[in-house]
């Protein structure tokens, strides 16, 4: 496609050109990895029965596959400008149905382990690829665009966690990852055969952004010398570290607390609280990521960053001190779910508004390697609540985080990230210097 019809809006664009159209595919492909780490915690009290191994030790594959997910991601980016995103997404798709079949035969934990490797570099090539389309096909509105399509990998496993659950309790936990494995990594790969690489040219931008745009595209050793990226590199940390040990360890958190297998009723529906929780919370975290991205492409990412990252710190403290009641229990994990999943589409469009167009896989890709770095705390945690016999000191620390990241979001990221465009010889719209103004 010519830089010239990369200014056609995107309605006017017909078939697999369209970005709406392209939008869906990349929605399908990350719905179908999201199992891979939000179906894991429901595999977690299975394995440790079966086989006998620590909570430990057992989370030690969940962290190895979010690092090897998240830091491989800016060399798969380099392959993905390379030979397409159909190409790295049909890789990705083979690979994360694959890792779910050697999970099912894993006997010993270096097995395990390996499958979370292997899980690792699948999920990461089809989050990178799906999100840099996403921010490459949208303009003004690559904030809803990254968060409906992030929103594939945080709401695709509500759908499944109940089959998963009733497969592991009737067919055992083995079968189920074999059967799943096979099933997303086929739909996965059909997926990746309809996808288009993104125009070069780069979509239409408003006259007037909403949100603070800067005036050249970075290269990616660039971005690393810029401290924008340095100072949303810690947020993400902070804000990544109490969601995923969230994600990891809702389950037995569930079981310290007694309550897991309490029947709750909410809305006429009645379910144990674990379950219930893990569907709410996957339909939390994947509602989030649209709404907010919407919100900050209207109101500016740090203000929402702000009030989201506030929102997760007080409803994990409740969480630590409520969350004994079953009904409590599954109402705060979806509040903080819902407030930490919008990270995934507020941090690649500030990174795609910062640093440009040309190179947004690739620098967004490194932003993106925060979350491995924030991973490392999962297995911390269960270390912390083993020393301290509850998980009172590891969920007080998350909520600590996610309030400095609140105050980071105004206090530090906005004015450097305006001191840094007016540097390079950009200009700061008064709708976006006055964040709290109304937006027309």
């Amino acid at each position: 496609m010519s830089t010239s019809s990369s200014a056609v809006a995107p309605e006017t664009r017909s078939g697999l050109g369209n970005p709406w159209v392209q939008l869906v595919i990349g929605i399908v492909c990350m719905a179908m990895i999201a199992n891979l780490q939000y179906g894991w915690t429901v595999f977690v009290t299975p394995i440790q029965d079966k086989q006998g191994w620590s909570l430990a030790a057992i989370q030690v594959s969940f962290t190895v596959f979010v690092l090897v997910e998240t830091w491989l991601v800016p060399f798969e980016a380099a392959f993905v400008d390379k030979y397409g995103p159909r190409v790295m997404v049909a890789i990705g798709g083979v690979l994360a149905g694959l890792a779910w079949i050697v999970d099912s035969l894993a006997t010993t934990l270096p097995m395990l382990y390996l499958g979370g490797i292997i899980a690792g570099i699948g999920a990461g090539i089809v989050y990178g690829t799906c999100i840099g389309n996403a921010l490459k096909w949208f303009g003004n509105r690559r904030g809803l665009a990254a968060g409906l399509t992030s929103a594939g990998f945080g709401a695709g496993a509500a759908a499944t966690v109940i089959p998963l659950t009733m497969m592991i309790k009737s067919s055992g936990y083995q079968q189920t990852f074999m059967t799943f494995g096979i099933v997303q990594g086929l739909i996965v790969l059909v997926a990746a055969m309809l996808l288009v690489t993104p125009p070069k040219g780069g979509p239409v931008e408003l006259k007037k952004p909403r949100t603070l745009q800067g005036v050249k595209d970075y290269t990616p050793q660039e971005a690393l010398r810029s401290p924008v990226f340095w100072i949303m590199y810690v947020m993400f940390v902070l804000v990544g570290a109490g969601g995923l040990m969230a994600v990891a360890q809702l389950g037995p958190i569930a079981k310290s607390f007694g309550i897991s297998n309490v029947p709750v009723t909410i809305v006429g529906v009645t379910l144990a609280a674990l379950t219930f929780a893990l569907s709410l919370n996957n339909i939390m975290n994947g509602i989030t990521r649209p709404l907010l991205g919407w919100v900050s492409d209207r109101i500016g990412r740090e203000m929402t960053m702000f009030g989201a990252f506030m929102v997760e710190g007080l409803g994990i403290f409740a969480l630590m001190v409520f969350g004994h009641s079953p009904v409590s229990f599954v109402l705060l994990s979806g509040l903080v779910f819902f407030a930490w999943g919008e990270i995934y589409s507020i941090f690649p469009s500030t990174a795609r508004d910062h640093f440009g167009q040309k190179y947004a896989t690739t620098n967004y890709g490194m932003l993106y390697t925060a979350k491995g770095t924030a991973s490392l705390v999962v297995p911390l945690a269960s270390v912390l609540s083993v020393a301290t016999g509850s998980w009172t000191a590891a969920l007080s620390v998350a909520a600590i985080f996610n309030v400095i990241a609140a105050v980071m979001a105004i206090a530090v990221l906005y004015p450097v990230r305006v001191h840094e465009i007016k540097k390079a010889g950009g200009t700061v719209p008064e709708m976006v210097t006055a964040t709290a103004a109304p937006v027309v």
